[in-house]
C-alpha cells in the first residue's frame, strides 16, 4: 500500500514523499526561500542571437535573460528548408523579437541566466506528458520486472493524443489504467490551458508554474 507523507515543519520548505511499504518511490522538495523556477513555463522572446555559442538569449520576464541552445529549439520554429541541412546552426532563420514557449531546465546560478528548452514536459502525479514528442512512450528505469512488462501493456491502452508522448513515472508503478488515464487527462487539460494563455498574454510572461505533488 502506498502512502503520501508531507513534511512542512520548516517555514520555507515543504517535502512530499510517496512510500510503498519500506520503499521510497518519489520525493519532491519545494524551497520557497530559494524561489526555484525549475520546470516553470514562460512565453518569451529572443533578445540576442549568438551564433558562436549556438544559442539565443530569451527575455522571459525575469531580471536575467534565459539561455536557449539551438539544440533545445523544436523544429517547428524552423522553416522546413532548414530542417534537412547541417548548416542551420550557422545560417539560422531565427530573428530578434521572435517568440517562444520555453521551460526552465536549470535555475539561474551566479551571474548566469536560467537554461531553457522548447521541448516542454508536464509532470503529473504518475506520468509525464510530452506535447512535442509524439514517438515517446516510456517507463521509468526504476520500474523493473513484471511491473514493467505490465506497464508496457497499459501504456498502449492509454488514450494519448497522436501528437504527444508519455513517460510513466516511478510513482505510476502499481497504479490502475483508470488512474493513469485520469492523470493523463489532467496533464492534457493543463496543456490546453497553456495554449490558451499563449494567445491571451503577451511576452514575456509566466504561463505555467510547476505543481507540487
Amino acid at each position: 500500500m502506498k502512502k503520501i507523507l508531507i513534511n512542512s515543519i520548516h517555514e520555507n520548505e515543504i517535502r512530499v514523499a510517496i512510500i510503498h511499504g519500506n520503499k521510497l518511490c518519489n520525493l519532491d522538495i519545494a524551497s520557497f526561500d530559494r524561489q526555484s523556477i525549475m520546470s516553470n513555463i514562460y512565453k518569451g522572446r529572443i533578445t540576442r542571437i549568438e551564433s558562436s555559442l549556438e544559442a539565443v538569449f530569451i527575455d522571459y520576464g525575469l531580471k536575467r535573460n534565459g539561455f536557449l541552445p539551438f539544440k533545445e529549439i523544436h523544429k517547428e520554429y524552423f522553416p522546413l528548408k532548414f530542417l534537412n541541412t547541417c548548416n542551420y546552426k550557422i545560417h539560422h532563420p531565427l530573428i530578434e523579437g521572435q517568440e517562444f514557449i520555453v521551460q526552465v531546465i536549470k535555475n539561474e546560478r551566479g551571474t548566469k541566466g536560467a537554461l531553457l528548452t522548447t521541448f516542454i514536459s508536464l509532470v503529473g502525479s504518475y506520468l509525464v506528458l510530452l506535447p512535442y514528442n509524439f514517438n515517446v512512450k516510456g517507463i521509468s528505469k526504476k520500474i523493473k520486472g513484471h511491473n514493467r512488462i505490465l506497464l508496457k501493456k497499459m501504456i498502449s491502452m492509454l488514450n494519448i493524443p497522436n501528437n504527444m508522448g508519455v513517460i510513466i513515472r516511478t510513482a505510476g508503478e502499481n497504479q490502475s489504467i483508470e488512474i493513469l488515464q485520469k492523470d493523463l487527462e489532467f496533464c492534457i487539460n493543463d496543456w490546453n490551458k497553456i495554449q490558451k494563455s499563449l494567445i491571451r498574454y503577451s511576452a514575456p510572461c509566466l504561463i505555467y508554474k510547476k505543481k507540487i505533488f
